[in-house]
């Protein structure tokens, strides 16, 4: 399956992020967290959740932080593996941060850990 014709499923349940973030593999950046769940069989969508807490401010600032990830995932994880689920974690600079800016970071971050597929 194409990186193009990739869809991306949401994470909603509460063991789910549990279980992406008992693996331990992340890729901190200034404008987020991404947490790497472990491998299993490879599904036909990535996986993927996010997640902003109480301390990168208030309501509408914590909604602006999660759609600015969840238009990035949409972007750039159908170029994921499969074979693990994602979590991304807003930080306090998520709401400011130059677009570009977290594109470059996610880029990076996914081919340093090898799991961006082309």
């Amino acid at each position: 399956m194409s990186a193009a014709s990739r869809k991306l499923e949401i994470l909603k349940k509460r063991a789910e992020f549990l279980s992406v973030a008992a693996n331990g593999k992340k890729w901190v950046a200034p404008g987020f967290i991404l947490q790497i769940g472990a491998e299993h069989d490879p599904a036909p969508n990535v996986r993927l959740g996010f997640t902003a807490s109480g301390r990168i401010g208030n309501a509408v600032t914590r909604n602006r932080a999660k759609r600015r990830l969840r238009a990035l995932a949409a972007e750039l994880m159908p170029h994921a593996c499969c074979r693990h689920d994602y979590v991304l974690i807003a930080r306090p600079t998520t709401p400011v941060c130059a677009f570009e800016k977290l594109r470059d970071d996610l880029t990076k971050g996914l081919k340093k850990l090898k799991l961006w597929r082309s």
